[in-house]
């Protein structure tokens, strides 16, 4: 085995991918040893990692090449010994001259002079921090100052990131190509302006508001003429994710939506002020469009927004089925309000959009103006593969029966829908035709009414949520 050339190692060693697997061959001899550690480019560690300075010096000596280290305290208790400090991350940028992509999670101790050390490392392209309390804006900056190559920069839950001066900075340098900030609660979507140029750059953008926690920014004049008369060039957009966020005529991300040529998939998850010529004006620009996620809120589902012009309506689905020829996977969801047996969106429009594009993917969630016609409708989806009803208490057996003649479909969900039983099933017993059946807390189907449904069948019933 010592004899093989180290091309042919090197060969072996990148067709083995689980950790432990790597570290069994390693010790089958001195030859693979060496050439794995030569080879080892990423690393993950966390709470084992005792002393942590200690180990780490040890693990970076060892693989002297590594490329991608994420460090994760999730789970972590102080009786699991100190967690890495900034000491370890003076350790990383000392010992890891190739480090290009680099993770940090629920590491609590970590702060801003850590995050100095690291703006050393020149070839840092890629650096995501999930809850990593004591980071502010200052050690952000600093660290974009130094790493001029970043490309790809996650926030989550960074709370006390209260400035944006690094956003800005990273602006200028045109680098960005995906952007996530989540639940950072003094950065607001008014900041996002600050990108000037690297909109142009921006590939991934996922933005989400502490829904518990907003940090109240008031737009003076100034701000909002900003973004009417500043050119956000986000043409290059592919994917572009807002949840909680606020969506306000002619500022912060409304100047944005109906700009994104390139746009493939959007997810609007409880975005409060969509307007249906927001959605309209992303459908006639967005001609890529392949994915769409709404889930709206509940203040759009109530009878008292009939005439509001805030509320969407069939307008919004007729311009994507219009517009959109590409599109492929749909998920409509409302999120519980008080009149949940109100949908803003009618049949019609959700037919008219199931008929127009070439949907493959398909889940509707609390949609209750979908039911057993618009079941039949579906008989017509010559595409559809993957089907998912949830809390759709319109559909009846008689919707569900038609299963058995969707052409394509390989995949049924079904959960907590109140008006389909056991006999909603009968056509497809014995079939196979679907790949996999999952049925979750619907109480009228049994575990023993799916068998030969499917190749694959998931079942699971908690009814806690009627009461």
């Amino acid at each position: 085995m010592e004899g093989l050339p180290d091309q042919l190692v090197w060969e072996i060693l990148n067709r083995i991918k689980r950790t432990a697997d790597r570290n069994s061959v390693s010790l089958s001899c001195k030859h693979f040893h060496n050439l794995d550690n030569e080879q080892r480019q990423s690393l993950r560690v966390g709470c084992g990692l005792d002393p942590a300075n200690e180990a780490l010096t040890s693990l970076c000596i060892r693989f002297p090449n590594l490329t991608k280290v994420e460090i994760t305290y999730s789970g972590w208790m102080s009786k699991l010994g100190k967690q890495l400090d900034d000491q370890g991350l003076s350790i990383l940028s000392n010992y890891c001259p190739s480090l290009s992509d680099l993770t940090f999670s629920y590491c609590t101790v970590i702060t801003d002079v850590g995050l100095c050390y690291l703006s050393s490392c020149s070839r840092l392209s890629a650096l995501k921090l999930n809850f990593t309390p004591r980071i502010t804006g200052c050690g952000i900056l600093s660290l974009v100052v130094g790493c001029k190559n970043l490309t790809i920069l996650h926030l989550i839950r960074c709370l006390n990131v209260n400035s944006v001066e690094w956003l800005e900075y990273l602006g200028k340098l045109e680098t960005l190509e995906d952007l996530s900030i989540k639940n950072c609660r003094a950065i607001g979507e008014g900041d996002l302006i600050k990108l000037g140029p690297s909109w142009r750059k921006i590939k991934r953008l996922q933005f989400e508001v502490d829904v518990n926690y907003r940090y109240m920014k008031v737009y003076d004049r100034l701000a909002v003429d900003r973004w009417q008369k500043q050119c956000v060039p986000c043409e290059n957009v592919l994917e572009l994710s807002l949840v909680n966020c606020i969506i306000s005529p002619g500022r912060g991300l409304a100047c944005v939506l109906g700009k994104c040529k390139s746009l493939e998939k959007i997810y609007l998850d409880m975005c409060v002020g969509v307007r249906d010529c927001d959605i309209v004006s992303l459908a006639q620009k967005s001609k890529n469009l392949r994915t769409i996620s709404l889930r709206i809120p509940s203040d759009f589902s109530f009878p008292v927004f009939l005439n509001n012009p805030l509320r969407l309506t069939d307008e919004s689905l007729k311009a994507l089925a219009q517009n959109c020829s590409m599109l492929e996977s749909i998920k409509i969801s409302y999120s519980d309000g008080e009149f949940p047996s109100f949908s803003s969106f009618t049949l019609d429009g959700i037919v008219s959009l199931i008929q127009s594009c070439p949907v493959k993917e398909l889940s509707f969630d609390q949609v209750y103006s979908f039911n057993d016609v618009g079941m039949q409708a579906l008989c017509l989806a010559q595409y559809l593969e993957t089907l998912e009803l949830i809390r759709c208490q319109e559909i009846s057996d008689e919707g569900l029966q038609l299963v058995s003649q969707f052409s394509r479909l390989r995949v049924l969900r079904l959960s907590k829908c109140l008006g389909v039983t056991n006999d909603g099933l009968k056509p497809l017993l014995g079939s196979y035709k679907l790949e996999l059946l999952a049925v979750e807390d619907c109480p009228q189907i049994t575990e023993r009414g799916m068998a030969g449904a499917a190749r694959t069948i998931s079942f699971r019933q908690d009814l806690s949520w009627m009461f």
